[in-house]
């Protein structure tokens, strides 16, 4: 829609932030009011607003429609978001291994491996590796302790989970990013190692390359998102 304000603040009550709109209270798609508890989060969706120009573009918003997601969408489906989460934990990309080329294999392992062990390490967790397109029944104790890892997590940070893990296809990367393990681009970096592999000896597409853009600045948001729930 065509911007329609001048002024960008944020009001507080009882420690819950709230974006307004030349003193009017911003609202979701639901109607909801558009708050949260966190001061840095709700500054930096206030500053998208401002950003916008002589239209409001949603896509250059991510802030924005992460806490959309959260208050209209997961706060209502809590477990469901979660099971679609760990859901992840049962396929996990990083489990399913290449049997050639040589060189691919080593780099999955090379890049892989230490993720798994930090898995194994941070959450008692350990998941078992496969070759080819065979399922890999995974130990339901390893699943068991994500999952009560997920189940303390709000509706604030199951949003941006649910982004990191459905954009990387996996839980062990999103939690990665969640836990300062990684930083976005060495976790985007080894979530694609086998793409980036196949540009290597085919070639790049342009149009793939685009859409990968638009995904990564998907990641990237949703990973800021935590980080600035944090603060």
């Amino acid at each position: 829609m065509k911007r329609f304000y001048k002024d960008v603040t944020f009001s507080e009550a009882d420690g819950v932030f709230c974006v307004e709109l030349d003193g009017r209270p911003v609202r979701t798609p639901s109607r909801s009011p558009l708050a949260l508890a966190c001061q840095p989060l709700i500054a930096c969706i206030c500053e998208e607003w401002r950003r916008q120009v002589d239209w409001i573009d949603p896509d250059r918003m991510p802030m924005t429609r992460l806490a959309n997601t959260a208050i209209d969408g997961v706060t209502e489906q809590m477990d469901e978001v979660r099971q679609a989460i760990l859901a992840f934990a049962g396929s996990d990309l990083l489990c399913y291994r290449a049997e050639a080329p040589r060189e691919l294999a080593q780099k999955q392992a090379e890049s892989w491996d230490p993720v798994l062990d930090w898995i194994d390490r941070r959450f008692g967790a350990r998941f078992e590796i496969g070759t080819g397109l065979g399922h890999v029944i995974q130990p339901q104790e390893s699943i068991n302790a994500l999952a009560d890892y997920l189940g303390d997590k709000s509706a604030f940070e199951l949003a941006p989970l649910h982004v990191l893990t459905s954009l990387t296809g996996s839980i062990f990367l999103a939690l990665a990013v969640a836990e300062r393990r990684f930083d976005v681009g060495q976790a985007w970096a080894v979530a694609h190692i086998d793409e980036d592999w196949q540009m290597a000896q085919w070639g790049e597409d342009g149009e793939a390359r685009s859409r990968r853009d638009r995904r990564f600045e998907d990641f990237r948001a949703a990973a800021e998102f935590l980080r600035l729930l944090d603060q």
